[in-house]
């Protein structure tokens, strides 16, 4: 008589065929609701809120285990946790550690949907948000009082490239009490290690260099041990969990992460002081560019540069004119997002609170991706053709 678990297939998930185990380089993509436990113990265990291990799906199975594991270890972190977005791992970090009463310093330069968060949706619930200079440094202390309960820093801004001096800020938050979290997308854990400066929490969006190749979205946050207990229950209440394909994916980017950004780094800079030089560019907002106002900043605390980077131009060129140059464009993609293979623009004008050199002029912003950098120069000369 056929027994009932081999009709449904109980033993499925053995790893071994023909009396060897199956054993690969890369972790296997587990995915599933059920997690079984081994004894009536473990289920009790489980009930009382006290299992050591993962009791169900939505708390992350091993595929999101080896990443966040992996992604801890880089950043040099206590526990990493992953999100299905970019946003979504800045927007839970955000709900984790506030309440009623409190306020965020924003750094001016954030994200927008991190500002758009905060203004729309925590603002509802009694959580203020001021906005901060992008380039802010000791200064941040004008800004403290009883209720700042957190610091936002995103640095360098990843579309007009301030650098906030983060030494100076983390000797002020730390002298108050306050925690800081940070947006590091743009460094990756290879080029700047936050929580080595004394930042409290690392943000990272997978789905940009990390992932190396725009086909997933995925974001993480790294906690210190200081806030590691108040980020796991949190964690656990709200069983956030992401598609272990895209861990899997974001887990192979991973051990490319180096040579890939090596790439998008001499890429750039070779663009970069291309355009320094050319007679109808203004300026090329660069961090790793001497000719960056923080570029000293950069130089003490990032190790270096990625491939995203903007430019302006000195004539006030139309909306009309701007799109000319951006359509004549051939190796170029238009889209908003960046740290793929593939060489992506945008082009917009940006406000900042304070006075801002670059006020109303549309900033062409470069993700350089791998591609020839000097069919990129090609390609931008010629688009340089229809403005004059």
């Amino acid at each position: 008589m056929t027994k009932q678990n081999e009709i449904v297939g109980w033993n499925d998930y053995t790893r071994s065929y023909g009396g060897r185990e199956i054993r690969t380089i890369n972790p296997t993509i587990q995915s599933g609701s059920t997690v079984l436990f081994e004894n009536f113990e473990d289920m009790k265990l489980a009930l009382e809120g006290d299992y050591p291990g993962v009791d169900y799906g939505t708390h992350g199975l091993s595929t999101q285990k080896a990443f966040e594991e992996a992604i801890c270890k880089l950043e040099n972190g206590y526990k990493s946790y992953a999100f299905p977005s970019g946003i979504s791992a800045i927007t839970n970090t955000l709900m984790a550690f506030t309440q009623s009463g409190d306020e965020i310093l924003l750094c001016d330069n954030a994200y927008g949907p991190t500002g758009r968060f905060c203004h729309k949706i925590l603002e509802k619930y009694n959580v203020k948000t001021t906005h901060i200079e992008s380039s802010i440094g000791s200064e941040i202390s004008k800004y403290i009082n009883e209720n700042t309960k957190l610091i936002f820093l995103e640095s360098p801004g990843s579309n007009t490239f301030e650098i906030q001096d983060i030494a100076a800020i983390v000797k002020v938050a730390k002298k108050a009490g306050i925690m800081i979290i940070m947006d590091s997308t743009w460094a990756t854990p290879l080029f700047l290690k936050p929580l080595d400066h004394g930042i409290d929490i690392a943000i990272q969006s997978v789905t940009k260099y990390i992932s190396g190749y725009s086909d997933i979205l995925m974001g993480c946050a790294t906690v210190n041990e200081k806030y590691a207990d108040q980020f796991a229950d949190y964690f656990n209440t709200v069983e956030n969990y992401t598609n272990p394909q895209d861990c899997y994916v974001a887990l192979r980017g991973l051990r490319s992460l180096k040579v890939r950004l090596e790439a998008h780094q001499k890429s750039a800079y070779e663009v970069a002081r291309w355009l320094e030089v050319q007679d109808i560019v203004d300026s090329v907002i660069h961090p790793g560019l001497e000719s960056h106002p923080q570029h000293s900043l950069w130089k003490r605390d990032f190790s270096g540069a990625s491939g995203l980077f903007s430019f302006t131009f000195k004539k006030a060129y139309s909306t009309e004119q701007i799109g000319l140059f951006v359509n004549s464009l051939e190796m170029f993609a238009l889209g908003f997002s960046w740290g793929g293979y593939k060489s992506l623009l945008t082009a917009r004008t940006y406000k900042r609170d304070g006075k801002w050199v670059h006020d109303g002029k549309h900033l062409i912003r470069l993700s350089i991706g791998l591609e020839d950098s000097q069919q990129l120069i090609a390609d931008l000369k010629q688009g340089f053709s229809v403005l004059d």
